[in-house]
């Protein structure tokens, strides 16, 4: 009987967390700005955009019942296909008459299916390789989560934008649906095959009850955490302006300049956004993880918030200015991205550091993970009120206002002094925060 020899990470390690970020990116950064050329109003696509992102805060609630799957790489190439034959039904929808609210019926199925393929895609990752391996593949995780944001913001975007043109606005993202159910499938297909898979034999002592109690003690030991209201609460202050800048920013450079934006195309939004944008997020996450490992996150801090500010400010510039040539408003999108990446690293070592540490240090992250999301979520909801009330300028004055509660709690609450742990490699902040399992 021969013995099959395990496949190299490098061949299921790359393609698993493309998907990862493909499914992710697609509703968090493409429906809104595929809304917005659509005639959606503001308010409408913060209130829809911002609901759809609770699939992400939640999923630590139902993450451990996965257990009773016999493998996660059943979870994981189910999810892969949901999504692919979510992405079709997402080209049929835009082709009916009430084709708003079944796109955001569509979107719903994809982000649920996208948040339970995150948990069941990061338990896979850590219950097959040991931790040597996965800190050695650690950098491809990232690179190819984020690939996929170049992708779809640097490619299809900027494919959509051409599209247009020619075949108007819904038919050119029927088009893109399809072609993006297409690469899911094939991704999947490819998956089914190269992802490592074994039966979990841990999981027949496992019942929905005793799932069902560990959840419940996990919850009130993180509720009795000493100072957890105040940390919750800098949690929350801490993404609040963040989550409407997230939002409003793409949307005011699509706007047409009459009605207060810079009225750039889908293409140069795309373009901008998938080739310096990314790259310039990319740059500030890393250099703001070696900034605070050099500093310690307790005397970094103060700097990682002023930094998150930095998008707030480069927005209001441009509201105030209101250039025309793409290469000022690449930079000022170079620089608030960068920005963006530096200083959230912040709120990542937070949780892990002040917030996780403990009994259920995995599943407090989290939690804390969680929380990060719904503060988020929050802000992103009502952002598009806040913006359709007060105009561009003033409300992108108003995010740099939203940014100071933060500052100031930062001063009460409890920061480590002590040199970080390692960061999750990816760019969706809870994605990596669930439990290693058997696969």
């Amino acid at each position: 009987m021969t013995t099959q020899t395990p496949r190299s990470p490098i061949r299921w390690v790359p393609s698993l967390y493309f998907v990862q970020g493909l499914q992710f990116f697609v509703v968090m950064l493409i429906a809104g700005l595929m809304f917005k050329n659509m005639g959606v109003a503001n308010d409408q696509i913060a209130r829809w955009t911002g609901a759809l992102g609770l699939a992400w805060a939640f999923k630590p609630l139902w993450s451990p019942f996965l257990e009773l799957a016999r493998s996660k790489k059943l979870i994981v190439v189910a999810m892969q296909f949901t999504g692919a034959v979510g992405l079709g039904l997402m080209a049929v929808a835009l082709q009916l008459p009430m084709w708003f609210a079944a796109s955001i019926a569509v979107l719903f199925l994809l982000a649920y299916a996208s948040a339970t393929h995150d948990i069941a895609c990061d338990g896979l990752y850590m219950a097959s390789l040991d931790a040597k391996q996965q800190a050695a593949y650690a950098g491809w995780q990232g690179a190819f989560f984020n690939a996929s944001k170049f992708l779809t913001l640097g490619g299809l975007l900027v494919l959509a934008g051409h599209l247009e043109k020619s075949l108007g606005v819904m038919n050119a993202w029927s088009v893109i649906f399809v072609l993006l159910a297409v690469v899911l499938a094939l991704l999947a297909s490819y998956n089914a095959w190269a992802l490592p898979g074994t039966l979990n034999t841990e999981h027949t002592a496992l019942t929905a009850a005793s799932i069902w109690r560990t959840l419940r003690e996990v919850i009130a030991d993180f509720l009795q955490k000493p100072g957890i209201w105040l940390a919750i609460l800098f949690i929350v202050l801490f993404r609040f302006a963040e989550g409407q800048v997230q939002t409003i920013g793409p949307l005011f450079l699509i706007e047409a300049r009459d009605k207060g934006g810079l009225g750039l195309t889908t293409e140069q939004v795309g373009g901008i956004y998938g080739t310096v944008g990314t790259a310039a997020f990319l740059v500030g996450s890393i250099l703001g993880g070696y900034f605070t490992s050099w500093l310690s996150l307790k005397r970094a801090m103060p700097i990682l918030i002023v930094s998150m500010a930095v998008p707030n400010v480069t927005f209001y510039y441009l509201a105030s200015t209101m250039p025309a040539d793409l290469f000022h408003i690449g930079a000022a999108i170079g620089l608030e991205m960068f920005g963006y990446g530096f200083g959230f690293v912040g709120m990542i070592l937070y949780i892990m550091q002040a917030v996780a540490p403990g009994k259920f240090q995995t599943a407090h992250y989290a939690l804390g993970s969680g929380v990060m999301q719904l503060g988020f979520i929050f802000s992103k909801t009502i952002s598009g009120d806040i913006q359709l009330a007060m105009g561009y300028q003033s409300f992108f004055l108003w995010t740099i206002a939203c940014g100071v509660p933060a500052f100031l709690l930062m001063f009460f609450v409890k920061i480590p002094g002590t040199a970080p742990q390692a960061k999750p490699a990816n760019g969706n902040d809870d994605a990596a925060a669930t439990p290693a399992t058997s696969s």
